[in-house]
């Protein structure tokens, strides 16, 4: 793999100097914009940038990989056992924690994380809303209530500066997002934490070894939450992983996963198989060097996008020190650029780049509100309860995030140098061509 090392130092450097240049008025960097003429746009009809197609996912080694999955097939033992407690040691060696419980999903492996650190009923649970839906759903399913933080624009992700505004008596939990594997602001994060006594659960469902100064996400608050969903790094069609230190919160978890057995409580069954486990031990002989070559790609994508105008990659906090893309974020600004988002996407897709526009607007989701006003919750909850809940759903910059996100799936970071200009080539030729799109 032709590809330059870029340390955080290197990251830095090159985010700068494409700022300094956009500053002093070249308004595409000169690198990336090497080679470029006018030319007819392949939405018009004319040639693409790229005509062949990026990296496919999840990658299988045929040689090496199916000898785990064919000798569970062979034991005759598929349900959880001795491969599973394989997988849950060496996965939580690989983040540093004490312990790891494999689960069936990253969603039962949040219910799960919730259940053991006792939030449920009368509960109310500080999230950002720019995630999946899923980071949402699993608060009501406890029986609590989601009070969303608004997000930060230029980072994707929660904003710890409107946290603490939010607490009230009520609160437990605070549920950071290290969405796309970009990790959030945990020092400030577990601070706010610390002074109102709280608990904190990751949700990193998308970030399997972003680190934050230095420690693996998943790794930084009580618990943290894995998913190994088929788009996912680390993949087995679906599974997911609760981790964390303390053993009595790590029993608990354990407990109710398995129907509750082992601690004389309320369970469910959320127990992953044996082989998603074979499965996730092969995938993990891959993920530190497609990790590394996902963190160089997204810096020298970065590089690349500086300066052109309308185009904001994301900002990483001074604490992060890998983010993983499982997409790479940037802000689209119609009236920098010239041409409305879509356009934008259609015209990019077009010369052969996949890309989308990330999350909706999940804080105005309609689920909420029926939840709201469904019988177990008014059942549950007092009207000033159910009404202050429904108050913190105006996230105004999350509303504007969702409307100006672009996105590339992580796959598109797996290739080389030329792969990651392509992009960027793609990017300046529909800027530099975009009267075509009027």
């Amino acid at each position: 793999m032709n590809t330059e090392r870029f340390t955080r130092r290197q990251f830095v450097a090159a985010t700068s100097l494409g700022s300094l240049a956009a500053a002093a008025g070249q308004a595409v960097p000169a690198r990336a914009r090497a080679g470029q003429v006018a030319a007819k746009l392949a939405i018009k009809g004319g040639t693409p940038v790229r005509t062949r197609g990026f990296p496919g996912w999840p990658v299988w080694d045929p040689k090496h990989d199916e000898e785990r999955v064919v000798s569970v097939l062979r034991s005759g033992v598929w349900s959880r056992a001795r491969v599973v407690d394989e997988f849950e040691r060496k996965y939580a060696e690989l983040l540093g924690t004490k312990r790891c419980l494999a689960t069936t999903h990253g969603t039962t492996a949040l219910i799960t994380a919730l259940d053991a650190l006792d939030v449920g009923v009368g509960d109310e649970v500080l999230v950002g809303p720019y995630t999946f839906v899923a980071t949402i759903s699993v608060i009501f399913l406890a029986g609590a209530l989601p009070i969303m933080v608004d997000t930060d624009r230029e980072t994707f992700l929660v904003n710890p500066a409107k946290m603490e505004e939010k607490i009230t008596p009520n609160t437990k939990a605070i549920l950071p997002v290290h969405i796309y594997g970009l990790p959030a602001d945990m020092d400030r994060i577990n601070a706010i934490a610390r002074k109102h006594n709280l608990v904190v659960l990751e949700d990193a469902c998308q970030a399997w070894l972003a680190e934050y100064r230095g420690r693996k996400c998943g790794a930084l608050g009580d618990l943290g939450c894995f998913s190994f969903q088929n788009s996912k790094h680390l993949t087995c069609g679906e599974g997911g992983a609760v981790t964390g230190d303390a053993a009595a919160v790590m029993d608990r978890a354990v407990s109710y996963h398995n129907f509750g057995r082992g601690g004389n409580r309320l369970g469910s069954k959320c127990r992953m198989t044996e082989f998603q486990a074979a499965i996730l031990l092969a995938q993990m002989q891959r993920l530190e060097e497609q990790t590394r070559r996902r963190w160089e790609n997204g810096a020298y994508l970065t590089s690349k996008l500086q300066g052109i105008p309308g185009i904001t990659p994301h900002k990483l906090y001074d604490g992060v020190t890998r983010a993983v893309y499982h997409l790479y974020p940037l802000r689209y600004d119609p009236e920098g650029f010239g041409v409305p988002r879509s356009r934008f996407l259609a015209a990019l897709q077009a010369e052969g780049i996949p890309c989308g526009g990330g999350y909706g607007r999940l804080n105005k989701a309609p689920f909420i509100e029926n939840t709201l006003r469904s019988r177990n919750f008014q059942r549950m909850y007092s009207k000033a309860q159910l009404d202050h809940c429904r108050e913190q759903i105006e996230c105004p910059d999350n509303d504007a995030l969702c409307a100006e996100a672009v996105c590339f799936s992580q796959r598109l970071l797996l290739g080389t140098r030329a792969d990651i200009d392509d992009i960027a080539n793609a990017v300046i030729k529909v800027y530099e061509n975009r009267a075509q799109l009027a």
